[in-house]
């Protein structure tokens, strides 16, 4: 099992001062967090796609270009890019050019987003949201396979016999969906033959099960390669020296996170009751020391069938930069632990 790092570069207050990190200092900061993670030996590092007051990652082919050419073995992902809201065309330039900075090291995630700010922002109807995706994606697929396209769609002009370059370090570049829990994604990605990237931002992983299984069985009634079809899961996560220095410095931001997006949608306000249920040994947040996060990492794999990855989403927006550093190098010591999982 490959283990990872997830940021949505959150704008941050910093617990002990009270005063805001400023976003040239919070940039620096993150090019700090993703060689920090590159030294302890993580397989990859991912940078969200948010277009809202508190992230500073609405470009995030650009922070990854910054990232490549100060590191040397980390794999750089968009985690993810919201595709729905994109011209497929500008994305495979944009990440075929870091892929080609980087040396091939660049993998593609693509969704459609947990917030909907970039439909407004880009002109684009919610009532598309279904078609955008699943078109936007086909071309973004065909893009991938040949540097001459020939397509046509409902939203976007057609092209025709079209050549598209740069051409990627990789051939393919390697393009995974993000789903979070509707079957018909899952099934989507399955008769695609995509790698899939499960966010599971609550509840149990478990209760992912059968939706893997139906991504599993879609691809192989498809006729891909089972290795082909591989699973990733994007969980929120901390480490530290043990699970309570973990739990008080991850604990206050995941708090001051999902009040903002309880209040935004109506929902009711998190508990710390309601944290540590989630954190508890079935739960999906992966909080603890070197040992406990490497026995919870495993144990989600089999109940899941074995999982190729797990990237953990460590930001929010009260935390320490020297508690998030210290959290990613105790994560380079997760890695041989899980190497064989």
């Amino acid at each position: 099992m490959h283990v990872g790092v997830d940021s949505f570069v959150a704008k941050v207050t910093d617990p002990d001062t009270e005063q805001v990190v400023g976003p040239v200092e919070r940039f620096a900061h993150l090019m700090e967090e993703i060689e920090t993670a590159d030294r302890a030996g993580l397989y990859s590092y991912g940078i969200g796609e948010h277009h809202r007051a508190e992230y500073y990652d609405a470009a995030p082919a650009v922070i990854l270009a910054a990232a490549a050419s100060r590191t040397r073995d980390i794999r750089l992902r968009s985690a993810v890019t919201v595709l729905s809201a994109a011209d497929p065309v500008r994305v495979f330039q944009e990440y075929a050019t870091v892929d080609l900075i980087s040396g091939g090291r660049v993998e593609l995630v693509v969704g459609r987003g947990s917030f909907t700010e970039a439909f407004p922002l880009f002109g684009l109807s919610f009532n598309d949201y279904e078609s955008l995706f699943e078109e936007k994606l086909d071309l973004l697929v065909a893009l991938t396979r040949s540097e001459r396209v020939t397509w046509s769609g409902r939203h976007r002009p057609a092209l025709n016999d079209q050549p598209v370059f740069p051409r990627p370090a990789q051939d393919p570049l390697p393009v995974w969906v993000g789903v979070g829990g509707s079957p018909e994604s899952f099934v989507r990605a399955g008769l695609l033959g995509l790698p899939l990237m499960v966010a599971i931002i609550g509840g149990e992983p478990r209760q992912f099960a059968p939706l893997i299984d139906l991504y599993r069985r879609a691809g192989a009634q498809a006729g891909h390669d089972p290795e082909q079809l591989k699973v990733g899961l994007h969980c929120f996560g901390f480490l530290g020296d043990d699970v309570a220095k973990a739990t008080n410095a991850f604990y206050p931001g995941w708090e001051a996170m999902f009040t903002t997006i309880a209040r935004e949608r109506g929902g009711m306000p998190p508990t710390r009751r309601q944290f540590d249920a989630t954190r508890g040994p079935d739960g999906a947040y992966v909080v603890g020391d070197p040992d406990q996060v490497a026995e919870k990492l495993t144990r989600i794999s089999e109940q899941l069938g074995g999982v190729d990855r797990i990237n953990l989403q460590m930001t929010n927006p009260r935390l320490r930069h020297a508690d998030l550093l210290h959290s990613i190098e105790l994560l380079g010591e997760v890695v041989p632990k899980v190497a064989d999982v």
